[in-house]
Formats: structure tokens, sequence, C-alpha cells
């Protein structure tokens, strides 16, 4: 049971899983995506379909039919990974063995919607780390008792780097949880619900760039927000011109940096070109933008920004892409 890529890469660990056969695959229903709104399948499904897998795609499991449906399958496990759909207590009645779920965060840190994008945001100090659960569905979110954890350093990882490197390993995880199972040597340890935190979904407001925070911090939210959805600042120069942008990653900038002296009491948002170089003031330092892009534009280096978009402008300031 699994909808967007993260499940994919999960599903193919269990393609290759010998002992087992995958006899259905449950995703979420197509729906319009992009631009043009075309109805287009999901990830998985794709997948599924070119193994001549059966495909199914309720919207729920509130009706005993469907239900019904899937203990047809009589199926030892069900093994869940960004599904998107709650299961009730039949669904998780129906397998031989417990549910589990393929979650990407070390429980009971990060429970919920976006664990991958809050633990980057949140994990900007030397030495922090998240990673991947494999964990009993119960009826309580993210609340199961955990059958196997391996953690990963967040230091430079994008949540694109972070997706596919915990898609890895929990799917290489969940069938060493499934084998235990097998073999009667499987042993789960109860969360502690005291150190459980909540992964928000990510909202709007939390692409806006704070410039205000430390260079590390800027740098893990940008970060986050890499690839998609992207996040955005709107740069004000001298004369009146707002542009706003996409913020691709960067890089902290080192105090002595003869291009950019720090001198300590620099407002945090005060843009300054350097020749083709351009840099934001934070609440510790500089940091140096890469790669940026202008609304309704396209990726571009620095260098060709400063030459297309802020013509002779040398300074400005950045400014939340909400208020602009």
């Amino acid at each position: 049971m699994g909808t967007p890529a993260f499940a994919v890469t999960v599903l193919e660990a269990l393609l290759g899983w010998e002992p087992g056969e995958v006899v259905a695959v449950y995703t979420r229903p197509d729906r319009p995506s992009g631009r043009g709104r075309k109805v287009l399948p999901t990830p998985v499904k794709t997948l599924a379909l070119s193994r001549d897998i059966p495909v199914l795609q309720p919207r729920d499991f509130k009706d005993e039919a469907t239900v019904r449906e899937l203990a047809d399958f009589a199926p030892d496990f069900l093994a869940v990974a960004a599904y998107g759909v709650l299961l009730p207590q039949a669904v998780l009645d129906v397998p031989k063995f417990p549910v589990l779920n393929v979650h990407a965060s070390l429980l009971p840190r990060y429970r919920g919607a976006a664990p991958m994008q809050r633990a980057i945001m949140e994990g900007w100090r030397p030495g922090d780390v998240t990673g991947v659960s494999i964990m009993e569905i119960v009826l309580q979110l993210d609340s199961g008792p955990v059958h196997a954890a391996r953690s990963v350093p967040l230091a430079g990882q994008t949540a694109r780097t972070l997706h596919d490197a915990l898609a890895d390993i929990g799917g290489r995880l969940l069938v060493d949880v499934m084998e235990a199972m097998l073999q009667g040597r499987a042993k789960a340890t109860p969360q502690d619900g005291a150190l459980a935190t909540y992964a928000e979904r990510i909202l709007p407001s939390d692409r806006d760039v704070r410039w205000d925070r430390e260079t590390l911090a800027v740098d893990a939210h940008i970060r986050a927000m890499s690839p998609a959805p992207g996040a955005r600042t709107v740069f004000r120069i001298e004369g009146g011109q707002s542009i706003p942008c996409l913020v691709r990653p960067g890089r902290p900038v080192s105090v002595g940096d003869p291009a950019v002296p720090w001198t300590g009491d620099i407002p945090p948002g005060t843009l300054r070109r350097a020749g083709s170089r351009l840099f934001v003031a934070c609440a510790d330092g500089w940091y140096e933008l890469t790669v940026l892009r202008p609304e309704g534009g396209r990726d571009m280096a620095t260098g060709d920004f400063c030459n297309g978009r802020l013509r002779g402008a040398a300074s400005g300031v950045c400014g939340m892409a909400a208020s602009a």
C-alpha cells in the first residue's frame, strides 16, 4: 500500500524479496496533476501495472465490501509506505502478521505528514541525524511499536537526497523485518510517547526564507524545500524593483571572506552584490546565493541573474514572499 515515488522504491524492494509474492497493490485514486490538470496514475500504480500486479484504488476502507475484497487476497503481510489513506482496525486485522509501515524518521520523533522536510529544517546543527523506522500500524497515528530503525546524517541533505536515501534504506529494512517475522525472531520496541514530536505538513508560509536566522539554519531551510516546493524570497532592489524568486541551496560564507566583510551590525536581509556573486545577510553572517528562479522563469546562475535582472544595482533587501 503506497502512492508516491518513496513507495515505489519500497515496492521494488518487496518485488526483489525471494520468499514473498506481491499479490496486490493498493494506491490512492488517480487525480489531475500539473499545469494541464491531466489525470495521471500514481507512481506506484505505474510500477505495479508494468509487473502485471492487480491494482486497487479505494478512496477509503469505510465500506465493508472494500475490506472483504482485501481479505480475499489472504495476505500474510500488509506493507505500507506513504499510502495516504487511514487504515481502520478491520484492515489491520486482515493479514496474518502485524501491518508494517515504513516511516521516514527515527520514531517517536517526527510523527506525521512531513518528517523529512521538518527534520532537515530543524536539524542544522553539526551531528544532527534523522532516519527511517519500520513500525507496526496501530490506530493512533505513527505510534506503533518499532521493529527496526537506521539513522542518516542530515548535513548537506536536500529533501530529494534524503528522500532517496531513506526510501532505499527503508525498503531493505522492511524485508529484513518481514524475514524476521517469518522466522519467529522479530522483536518490536514500544515508542516512548513522551519523546514524540509531530511533523506538520508543509504550508505555503513554510516556503518563505527567514533571513534573520543563523546562516546554517537558513541553509537547512532552503535545502528542506529543494527541489520542491522551493524556498522563496523577494528581492527589493535599489530603485524600487521587486523580484519574487525561488532560492536554491547555496552556501554559508566564512566571516573572513574578503568579497563581503562581516561587521556584525548588518541588518538581516541585506542584499549585497560582489561582481557576479550575490549575498544575503543573516543573523550571524552572509549566505551566498548560487542558483535562483525568478517567478515564472527558469533556474539561473546568480551571475546570469545579476547581469540580466539586477543590471547596475549593487544592493537591496530580501523580504518574505508572502508580504510582497
